[in-house]
């Protein structure tokens, strides 16, 4: 079997796998943010929290709620690492510069797992379990709990209530995310990824040199890093270390992991919204940005640009070798559609219209499809500012799904939409604009100013890949991408949670003649086509200005 062959095996596969999940999954995650009992290990936590289960909270209160909780979760977790040399399991690593564990904390705490660290040589296994792992559980039940509430506004008629963000989050993590890594872990631990508490070994290599190699808690984190669509990485490899990923057939369970909820939970919203149809659009318009974003991907890595992809048939350079061309382009343009950052080869080493597409997959709003939580809720507002596009093109006041969708409704969903493309281009600015930033740069030109674009287009988005090249652990960096991974995690949270709100309190308005269907091909290929004008007219001066001036000289 010729390797293209393979790859396309690999890909329908993996493609057929999601279509077989899509509906069962979708409908256990619908019971479970729909039931109304409570289970007992559940009513243990409410109680130790205070929390009234079955009170309901305005936007308001949800988005305190969820405001509070990060806020206590940045301060353990900078704590956490503050102390490491006083803890067990540390391995003889040091506590964790002040800067640095900030970054960190943000990056954990906002679903980023950006690293400006190695991890093998920074933290000690209890940091990397009960700081790191705990986290990669709760920031991704965030934000299935946010898009929760915000279909719930969709949903629901004449309330201010969007439900309780302590339940959501309690259920999010008990009922759907820690069964499915368990069983996720015990697979990586039958494919050979590490599952240990070893301390670092010291072994001879075949040229004759030392070198250290650290055991660990690997399987179970890397189980939830893709499945809550985190990223982040027990060692400096992250994905391509064959601790973390032994081989081929675990790197396809790892990409089938970490788009597997993101790409169901279409199905639960249209069962939330009583509308089974408007689930498959969204999922549908999912589909076809992903397609897109493989075929194009895939193509650029296998176009032979240059004397020596030439020679070698393609471009291999920073590609696994375990892994080949056509499965790593597929990780990396899985990785960048949703907000997980794992990597199995460097995307850095990519063509540069590689490497652009891996740009424009964050630049799309990583909704393709998405973060766990985040891709959904991203994907409705994009398809609420269709509905708006398309009511100015016929005169008629746009509505979706029976919501009218008024000043206040666009108001809410446009600031969505800015917020990431503002600090994305601040952000690249400053650093361009001052030497201390520019001196990170190890590379000149167009491709060092993709290099920097890409770090805050990973750090806005909260996705946490990076292209190599480019020193980010500096005071400068730690604190400009951390600020970046806040405001953008949770400046767009609160105005989803704000629209929400506006919609839940809204009485329905029948369909009419003049409605525009929301569910049919027509739709879909309008939201898809809004979704790349809006990202083409915002973000195409600043890819001109990189991969795309690198591509064409």
């Amino acid at each position: 079997m010729g390797a293209t062959t393979a790859g396309v095996v690999f890909i329908g596969s993996l493609l057929l796998a999601l279509a077989a999940v899509h509906v069962p999954l979708g409908d256990h995650m619908y019971r479970v943010y729909s039931s109304t009992r409570h289970h007992r290990v559940e009513r243990a936590l409410y109680r130790a929290m205070g929390v009234d289960p079955d009170a309901e909270q305005g936007w308001g209160a949800y988005a305190r709620g969820v405001l509070a909780f990060s806020l206590v979760s940045v301060l353990l977790l900078y704590g956490l690492q503050r102390l490491q040399g006083h803890l067990l399991l540390s391995l003889g690593m040091k506590n964790v510069p002040d800067h640095v564990a900030w970054n960190t904390a943000v990056s954990f705490v906002t679903n980023t797992n950006w690293q400006s660290y190695s991890g093998e040589s920074t933290m000690g296994h209890l940091v990397q379990m009960t700081g790191l792992a705990v986290q990669n559980f709760v920031s991704a039940a965030v934000g299935m709990a946010v898009a929760m509430a915000f279909v719930r506004g969709l949903a629901r008629r004449r309330t201010g209530n969007l439900g309780n963000f302590w339940v959501d989050l309690t259920r999010g993590v008990l009922r759907i995310l820690l069964p499915l890594a368990v069983v996720a872990a015990v697979v990586l631990v039958a494919g050979g990824a590490v599952q240990n508490f070893a301390g670092p070994h010291t072994v001879g290599t075949l040229a004759g040199h030392p070198q250290t190699i650290t055991g660990g808690p690997v399987a179970s984190q890397e189980a939830i890093k893709e499945l809550g669509t985190n990223g982040g990485g027990f060692y400096n490899a992250n994905s391509a270390h064959p601790f973390e990923n032994p081989t081929a057939w675990t790197n396809w369970i790892e990409i089938f992991l970490l788009v597997v909820i993101a790409s169901a939970l279409p199905r639960t919203f249209g069962r939330m919204v009583g509308q089974k149809r408007q689930g498959y659009a969204i999922v549908a318009v999912m589909g076809v940005l992903a397609v897109l974003s493989i075929c194009a991907t895939t193509a650029a890595q296998v176009a032979h640009h240059g004397t020596v992809p030439q020679a070698a048939g393609s471009a291999a350079e920073g590609t696994e070798a375990r892994f080949g061309i056509v499965d790593s382009a597929m990780f990396a343009t899985a990785t960048t559609l949703t907000s997980t950052g794992a990597v199995d080869s460097f995307h850095d080493s990519y063509t540069s219209l590689g490497g652009g597409m891996a740009m424009l997959n964050m630049m799309l709003g990583e909704v393709a499809p998405g973060g766990v939580g985040s891709g959904l809720y991203g994907m409705l507002i994009l398809a609420i500012i269709t509905v708006f596009v398309a009511g100015l093109m016929v005169g008629r006041t746009p509505e979706y799904l029976g919501k009218k969708i008024g000043a206040r409704e666009m108001k809410l969903a446009s600031l969505y939409f800015l917020v990431t493309p503002a600090l994305v281009l601040t952000g690249t600015a400053i650093a361009m604009a001052f030497p201390g930033p520019r001196a990170s740069m190890l590379n000149g030109g167009p491709h060092g100013f993709s290099e920097v674009l890409y770090a805050f287009t990973s750090a806005s988005n909260n996705n946490g890949s990076a292209f190599a090249g480019l020193t980010v652990n500096t005071p400068f960096y730690d604190v400009a991408l951390g600020l970046a991974m806040l405001l953008g995690r949770f400046l767009p949270i609160v105005l989803v949670l704000a629209l929400a709100g506006s919609l839940a309190r809204q009485t329905p308005v029948p369909a009419s003649a003049g409605t525009l269907p929301t569910h049919r091909p027509q739709f879909v290929g309008m939201v898809a086509g809004v979704t790349l004008v809006l990202v083409a007219l915002t973000f195409f001066p600043a890819l001109a200005l990189g991969p795309l001036a690198e591509g064409i000289r």
